[in-house]
């Protein structure tokens, strides 16, 4: 039995629905990700979730018990906010014990259980600071430290990242997910960042216009996108048109996505799977360096190469070529 399950959910919101009749299976013990621009409906099937947004239609099952019409404190899922939403008059350890609190557990009980969850999250040490004396970083220890206080079945977690720098997302997010592992918890995330869904979550969903698109593993999310706009969406992968360019794919299909650092210099291009283009624009990056180059009454292709290889200056012609198993069909 799946841990939690959507069946046909719809949310609207006067004319826009914001979710469409909308299905989706989470298992015991997983990390999973909701992807989707803005306005996909990632949020808002997060707040039903939680309770805090009352479906029009459909269901919301956890361990197969209808928690559809539960006010958020009676089901047994906690969220962590995007903005963290601490209390800035209260200590750490106030922040983390405040739904244990609310719940009535003893001091003792209580105490126990801040004191494991300050040193499981790496807070040790600043249980009486505020938050306001505490880095980004820190302060989602607070929060993730506070959702997992009374051990509820499911975490649901908006934007977990979205608050921290750059160099510190990465190190924060491999971090999220080493915890997950060790306490064997449901994650189910919200995000609008490819890199950090396919980083972090077992499975992936795309959501399109309050729709499930696709879900996948994030190595065959990548690697075989559906669709045209998840192709477009996830990686910047170029979509060529079948008979715009001399293809010899594994898959008959209208459309292939090619991704690109699939795509590789060469001296001479081969009949198919291989063009010569002109370098329009090249941007070194550290580790590599990504080309627009422009195929002659053809598309504009974007190729990645690696920083070592020597770079060819723009407008220089060039060739390129592919594998015929690089080429993904879509279906649509």
């Amino acid at each position: 039995m799946s841990l939690l399950a959507l069946e046909g959910v719809t949310r609207r919101f006067g004319a826009v629905a914001a979710l469409d009749n909308l299905s989706l299976e989470i298992g015991a013990g997983e990390f999973f990700a909701l992807l989707g621009g803005s306005g996909s409906g990632k949020s808002t099937l997060l707040r039903v979730v939680a309770g805090f947004e009352p479906p029009d239609a459909g269901r919301v099952l956890l361990r197969g018990a209808d928690i559809t019409r539960d006010p958020p404190p009676a089901r047994d899922v906690a969220m962590m906010f995007q903005s963290y939403a601490l209390f800035p008059h209260l200590s750490v350890a106030d922040n983390i014990a405040y739904g244990l609190r609310r719940a009535g557990e003893g001091r003792a009980a209580i105490a126990a259980r801040v004191a494991e969850l300050v040193a499981l999250v790496g807070l040790a040490g600043m249980e009486a600071r505020r938050p306001r004396q505490l880095s980004g970083g820190q302060q989602q220890r607070v929060a993730l430290a506070r959702a997992l206080a009374r051990r509820p079945s499911l975490i649901l977690l908006d934007e977990p990242l979205g608050a921290l720098d750059s160099g510190l997302r990465e190190r924060t997010g491999l971090e999220l997910r080493a915890l997950q592992r060790r306490l064997g918890a449901s994650f189910v995330m919200v995000t609008h960042d490819q890199a950090e869904a396919l980083a972090l979550a077992d499975r992936v969903a795309v959501l399109e216009q309050g729709r499930i698109a696709q879900v996948a593993a994030p190595r065959e999310l990548y690697e075989r996108p559906a669709t045209r706009s998840i192709a477009r969406f996830l990686g910047a992968a170029n979509v060529i048109e079948a008979g715009t360019l001399p293809l010899r794919a594994e898959t008959p299909a209208p459309a292939y996505a090619l991704r690109p650092e699939r795509i590789r210099r060469v001296d001479h291009p081969p009949e198919a799977n291989g063009v010569t283009a002109r370098v329009a624009d090249l941007a070194f990056r550290g580790g590599d360096a990504v080309l627009l180059a422009q195929v002659e009454g053809g598309p504009l292709l974007r190729v990645i190469l690696p920083a070592g290889a020597p770079l060819p200056e723009p407008g220089a012609s060039l060739h390129l070529a592919w594998d015929a198993a690089a080429l993904a069909p879509l279906a649509a």
